[in-house]
């Protein structure tokens, strides 16, 4: 599932091509700092990958358009052909590195190829890849116990899914079911899949289609750099009562939020809003939704799960990403009264929970323990958003510096006080990154906030590099 970039972003590379034309902004800083910065090194790494000799990336592209659904689009100038990959490391296909400061859109959490989740994926598939959950067998009870564990209050039970679309699909459900009512609030900027259900309640337009999307309410974004009433969390979670009050029955079956918007530009809710939404939300029997597909597993730092920071304890837990570093694997946790409400009819998922992917999850689950993952996130990604704010001082296209642990966003404007999108340039720099050797996201309904969520075995040196090649990036636009 794609959540980082849009078409209308894409759109605007062919003009960047030929026009080139940046912000005077950007202009000017290139004669106060070009000559300051040195081009920045890659930090040493013990590992270089076997020879490549697959196809190429003109050849491999040629058959992505040929074969593949036109829908299908990729970053940069020049697509990279990613062929190898190591910790915080990937390789193209003429073995050369680059930093992924993007883990596969948050996905990897443990290091590409990590060595205990690839042998704990080995030996499962040696043993048996699939069978189905009407037979027994270890793996999916192994793993739903580790991470029951993981989960605070009354969250128990463990229902798999293959991704993390397919988990808040179900959640939705489960929340309807429960509640007996359809009324679902989101809020916008708000990104949880594109199907279906998720798709109305996913809000930006650039990722809805014009087919059917029913009973769902868009509230107030709570965003401290672009929304209304700033960092004030309470005054964005009375339009959660207004929307009750004045456009539900006065009941609703849910509310689903993520606690940093991934694909929505790295949006941190503004603090003590949850705790305001969450009450008016069960005051009228809703259950609350936590979406922790981009933001759980440790990746924040202070917290193993983001709505933690909020001091809130949801209904509903949806994940999925760094659940399997990269293995097709989502999950459902909530409350043994809730499950309930599945037994009313047959409710089945041929691959969710099977044997193959669970085992890789439990591996996932002991990695990010035994290698303190979770602190690791905390220290680098402290480092890192410091030295980010650092370069913010230094340049005035960024606007906005956000985000916690290793989920971080920068985003850039032509004008701060206008908070004009810079969306040629964003494409610009992030072209000129991968040159230096670091890949990055974006995201944002402009396309104008770089994403910042690699792998959390991420070093203090691979931070330093990542913004080292931003600062020189920024200092030649």
């Amino acid at each position: 599932m794609q959540r980082f970039i849009t078409k209308r972003v894409l759109s605007s590379t062919n003009s960047l091509r030929s026009h080139r034309c940046f912000s005077q902004l950007a202009q000017k800083q290139t004669s106060i700092h070009e000559n300051d910065i040195s081009v920045p090194k890659l930090p040493p790494f013990d590992y270089s990958p076997p020879p490549y000799t697959g196809p190429s990336s003109e050849q491999i592209l040629a058959k992505r358009k040929q074969y593949l659904s036109p829908s299908l689009f990729h970053f940069y100038s020049k697509p990279l052909n990613v062929v190898d990959g190591k910790m915080q490391y990937l390789f193209d296909e003429n073995g050369r590195r680059y930093l992924d400061g993007f883990g596969g859109i948050a996905t990897v959490c443990c290091g590409h190829s990590h060595p205990d989740v690839v042998d704990a994926v080995v030996k499962q598939l040696n043993r048996i890849q699939h069978s189905t959950v009407l037979y027994l067998n270890h793996a999916i009870a192994d793993f739903a116990e580790a991470l029951a564990s993981k989960m605070p209050g009354n969250l128990k039970v463990v229902f798999f899914t293959n991704s993390g679309t397919e988990a808040n699909e179900l959640a939705l459900m489960i929340a309807r079911l429960y509640t007996g009512c359809q009324d679902i609030i989101s809020l916008r900027n708000a990104y949880h899949g594109n199907a279906a259900g998720t798709m109305g309640a996913t809000a930006q337009s650039i990722w809805k289609f014009n087919v059917i999307q029913s009973g769902v309410h868009h509230a107030l974004n709570p965003d401290p750099y672009r929304g209304v009433f700033g960092s004030d969390g309470e005054m964005y979670a009375k339009d959660v009562q207004d929307i009750i009050d004045y456009g539900t029955s006065g009941h609703v079956a849910g509310f689903i939020s993520e606690a940093i918007q991934g694909v929505g530009g790295i949006v941190e809710m503004a603090p003590d809003y949850l705790p305001a939404a969450y009450k008016s939300v069960k005051k009228v029997g809703g259950l609350c939704i936590a979406d922790e597909v981009q933001v759980g597993f440790g990746r924040t730092g202070s917290h193993f799960w983001g709505f933690e920071a909020q001091g809130v304890v949801p209904d509903i837990v949806t994940m999925a990403k760094g659940i399997g570093n990269g293995i097709p694997l989502g999950a459902v946790v909530t409350t043994p009264e809730i499950a309930e409400v599945l037994t009313r009819r047959c409710y089945f998922n041929t691959f969710g929970g099977n044997p193959l992917c669970t085992a890789a999850g439990l591996a996932v689950l002991k990695v990010i323990e035994k290698e303190n993952l979770q602190e690791n996130a905390l220290v680098v990604g402290s480092h890192l958003k410091k030295r980010l704010t650092e370069l913010k001082d230094k340049y005035e296209i960024i606007g906005d510096v956000r985000g916690r642990g290793l989920m971080l966003g920068v985003e850039l404007v032509t004008d701060r006080q206008r908070k004009t999108p810079a969306k040629a340039e964003t494409l610009h720099i992030m072209d000129q990154m991968k040159d230096l050797g670091v890949l990055v996201g974006k995201g944002g309904f402009y396309g104008n906030v770089f994403r910042i969520t690699p792998p959390l075995c991420f070093t203090k040196e691979d931070a330093d590099f990542l913004v080292d090649a931003m600062d020189y990036s920024m200092s030649k636009i």
